[in-house]
């Protein structure tokens, strides 16, 4: 099944981000791109650093960007991941369990997208990814 053009966009916003990643140790080229509720799209990808593990997950950045824009308000509609290793192959990779539970505190309904290692496309929901997350309470 084909993604939305929709979705299409938001992995093609996932897919260029990746270009600009910064993973000189793990060779690992990681793009992602957020639609907020209000209908805009932000990316980010990921930047390493020699003192692991404190490099920035595509999805933390594109993430940070999206509440520069749009404040603490910001809700999280759809994600979407694009990677590839050093040899430029896709690779499929889901969100990591803090960048889960980054995504859950903007969108705890959020639907992501990752591209996988055939060219198509795996579609889940944030609850499926991360059931049971953890919600501080004020």
């Amino acid at each position: 099944m084909l993604p939305s053009p929709e979705t299409a966009s938001l992995l093609r916003a996932a897919e260029l981000a990746s270009r600009s990643a910064y993973a000189p140790y793990s060779r690992l080229h990681v793009g992602a791109a957020v639609r907020s509720a209000s209908g805009a799209v932000y990316a980010g990808c990921n930047v390493e650093n020699a003192a692991f593990p404190l490099g920035a997950c595509a999805e933390a950045n594109a993430i940070g960007a999206a509440v520069l824009a749009e404040g603490a308000g910001l809700r999280i509609a759809e994600v979407a991941i694009s990677a590839r290793e050093a040899e430029g192959r896709a690779v499929t990779i889901p969100p990591c369990g803090g960048c889960r539970q980054r995504i859950g505190e903007f969108g705890p309904h959020a639907t992501v997208h990752f591209a996988t290692e055939d060219g198509g496309v795996r579609t889940t929901t944030l609850n499926a990814l991360l059931p049971e997350s953890f919600q501080l309470q004020p």
